[in-house]
C-alpha cells in the first residue's frame, strides 16, 4: 500500500518573522527622516548667532560709549573695571565713579539722569550683562590678566565699539583653542588693556617673546590647562 505523504513532510520548512516586522520598514524611514532633519536642524542652531551670542548688543539703561571713554579718551579699563586684576569678576562701576567725572563733565545731560539719581538715592544701575557664561563655567578674569591674556583678546576692540557687544563665541571650543597654545596670546603685563598693542617683531623675536612669557607667568602645562577641572568645578 503506498505510503501517504503529508504536507509536512513533502514542504520545506521556512522561517516565519515575527507579526512585529511588518512595522521596521515604515518606522526605519520615520527613523530616517527624523535623523535627516534633527542633525541640520540641531548644527544650525549650534552654530547661529543667536546660540553662540556673537554680536549680542543689548540696549543699556544708560548709553555708555566704550568708543568715547577707552577710544577716544584713552581710559583704561581698569578705572571702571577695578576689581578686574584681583578677583574673578570684573567689577561693574558704581555711580559714584561716574560721578567723580560727570559731576563737572555733562553734568546736566538728560542720558546721564540714571547715574545721577542713582548716586543721590545709592540704587545701583541695572546693567544688562553682555557676556554671560553657563554657571557650570568657572571663569576668572585675574588669572587671564595677571597671566598676560589681554582684555582684546576675549573682548574684542571694545575701544571701537559705540555700545558694546559680544565680539567671541566664549564657546568651549573656542576657549580650549586658546587653552591648548597660550604663549601665542600673552603679552606684557604693562599692555593689558592696550586695545592696540601688536609685538612688531619677527617670527623668530615672537617666538622668542612667546617662550619668555610662559616662563615669566609660570604658565600650566597642557594637560591641567585642558583639564575638565580647570573650568568645570
Amino acid at each position: 500500500m503506498p505510503t501517504r505523504l503529508t504536507e509536512s513532510t513533502t514542504s520545506t520548512s521556512r522561517f516565519l518573522f515575527p507579526r512585529w516586522a511588518n512595522y521596521m520598514v515604515p518606522a526605519l524611514v520615520l527613523l530616517a527622516i527624523g535623523v535627516l532633519t534633527y542633525i541640520p536642524l540641531v548644527l544650525a542652531l549650534f552654530l547661529s548667532p543667536q546660540t553662540t551670542d556673537v554680536r549680542y548688543r543689548p540696549q543699556q539703561p544708560v548709553p555708555f560709549s566704550h568708543e568715547l571713554h577707552a577710544g577716544q579718551l584713552k581710559m583704561d579699563c581698569r578705572y571702571c573695571h577695578s576689581t578686574v586684576e584681583q578677583t574673578p569678576y570684573a567689577a561693574i562701576p558704581s555711580t559714584k565713579i561716574c560721578m567723580n567725572c560727570h559731576a563737572s563733565i555733562n553734568s546736566t545731560s538728560d542720558k546721564l539722569q540714571l547715574v545721577r539719581d542713582g548716586y543721590t538715592t545709592g540704587q545701583p544701575i541695572s546693567w544688562i550683562k553682555v557676556h554671560d557664561e553657563p554657571d557650570f563655567v568657572f571663569f576668572n578674569h585675574a588669572a587671564h590678566v595677571n597671566k598676560g591674556v589681554g582684555c582684546v583678546e576675549c573682548h574684542g576692540r571694545v575701544d571701537q565699539m559705540e555700545t558694546v557687544y559680544q565680539h567671541e563665541s566664549l564657546s568651549m571650543a573656542w576657549c580650549l583653542n586658546c587653552h591648548r597654545n597660550p604663549s601665542a596670546r600673552l603679552r606684557p603685563r604693562s599692555e593689558i588693556t592696550n586695545m592696540q598693542w601688536k609685538a612688531s617683531l619677527t617670527d623668530r623675536e615672537a617666538s622668542e617673546l612667546a617662550e619668555k612669557l610662559n616662563d615669566q607667568y609660570q604658565i600650566q602645562d597642557s594637560v591641567f590647562m585642558t583639564s575638565c577641572t580647570t573650568c568645570h568645578r
